[in-house]
């Protein structure tokens, strides 16, 4: 049997989807060219080799004339332009029925029952930016003790607490609680714990974030497991999935870090789905609207691609794409609903334009690994 590796971009968009316009997003959102752009250009000449520049105009990145992976386009079926939505369609899962977003904060009923959870009145309660609001309340938190909660345009329920005011054990026990009391008609996709240290003025968050998901329908990772076909996960696919059908997860600090456990993956199976989620392109440098860090991230990827090229047995199959987009120039701090890269490398070249659903990586998936 060989190996299969999803490797996504978290937010890594090539362009925005003909429907942009009905959730936000300004007909010209397109993250890695406009990040190619304010950098002044990218050196990516590992991802110009395999057909980047055939998806989309990529400043510095040169379409191929016979690109070196097979290359296409993806745009997402689902209704969401958000994490869960995204790789939940990979693996086969199409959202009809948005998740609830709360632009104007959560109503007083669900305040009342996280209050009751806590024992305190939390903190804000409005649509913000992470790192914008742990500024802003992080001193009144410190001295009060009350959790910091706030939403974004996404479907999240995100509780802030300073790690030696709040121990990590019971913010994550205040998010499972919230995970189980957000039913119906609140069911939010996601309960985030974002714990953070430090003093007023220089307040970070730290890695020690934890995401609480709705449970997936039957999906992809359920039917490898049937299969008995192991699944590591890397980084938040963990989180996302519920640990469905996974075999193994590690989570990471950055990158870098998921990167280097992959190949430890690589190097310790001959077979298998290894699934990475790479979320500084989404958390440090998207919603951050830092463009020059986002292209200054790409770059470190590129440099990794030989050595994953040369860890691929013949049958093998590598994926890279992404989920959904973050237009580092674009206003405000949310995503961007966009067309993903499909950037395949395997037995296939080419360029195939622009193919279905996210659902088509997990198709080739079933299929690289002979799973009806």
């Amino acid at each position: 049997m060989a190996r299969c590796l999803v490797i996504v971009l978290d937010s890594g968009g090539i362009g925005a989807l003909p429907d942009a316009a009905g959730y936000g997003d300004a007909p010209g959102a397109n993250t890695i060219a406009n990040a190619s752009e304010r950098a002044g250009g990218l050196r990516l000449p590992n991802f110009e080799r395999l057909g980047l520049g055939n998806l989309t105009g990529v400043r510095g990145v040169a379409p191929a004339d016979q690109p070196a992976a097979f290359v296409a386009r993806l745009g997402e079926a689902s209704r969401g332009k958000d994490t869960i939505t995204g790789h939940w369609e990979m693996a086969g899962i199409r959202t009809e029925v948005p998740f609830p977003t709360y632009p104007a904060g959560f109503p007083p009923e669900v305040v009342e029952r996280f209050s009751a959870i806590c024992g305190l009145a939390p903190l804000g309660n409005v649509t913000a930016s992470g790192t914008e609001i742990i500024e802003r309340l992080g001193p009144q938190h410190v001295a009060t003790g009350r959790p910091i909660l706030y939403t974004s345009a996404d479907s999240v329920f995100q509780v802030a607490a300073h790690e030696q005011v709040v121990p990590l054990e019971l913010l994550y026990d205040w998010c499972r609680q919230a995970r189980a009391m957000l039913v119906p008609p609140h069911e939010v996709n996601r309960v985030i714990a974002r714990p953070f240290t430090g003093a007023a003025g220089a307040f970070e968050r730290t890695p020690n974030r934890r995401d609480y998901a709705v449970d997936p329908p039957t999906n992809l990772l359920d039917r490898l497991a049937e299969a008995r076909v192991d699944v590591h996960a890397v980084g938040k696919i963990c989180d996302i999935f519920n640990g469905r059908g996974i075999a193994s997860s590690v989570r990471v600090t950055d990158n870098e870090e998921a990167m280097s456990r992959t190949f430890d993956i690589l190097e310790a199976t001959d077979r298998g789905f290894v699934f990475v989620n790479l979320n500084d392109f989404d958390t440090k440098f998207g919603h951050r609207r830092d463009a020059l860090g986002y292209a200054e991230a790409l770059e470190r990827l590129d440099r990794h691609l030989p050595r994953l090229e040369a860890a691929l047995a013949p049958g093998d199959l590598a994926i890279f794409t992404a989920d959904h987009g973050c237009d580092p120039t674009a206003p405000g701090t949310d995503h961007t609903r966009e067309y993903v890269p499909l950037i395949e490398l395997g037995r296939r070249r080419g360029f195939g334009g622009t193919l279905g659903s996210l659902s088509v990586i997990g198709e080739r998936v079933l299929e690289t690994l002979e799973i009806p």
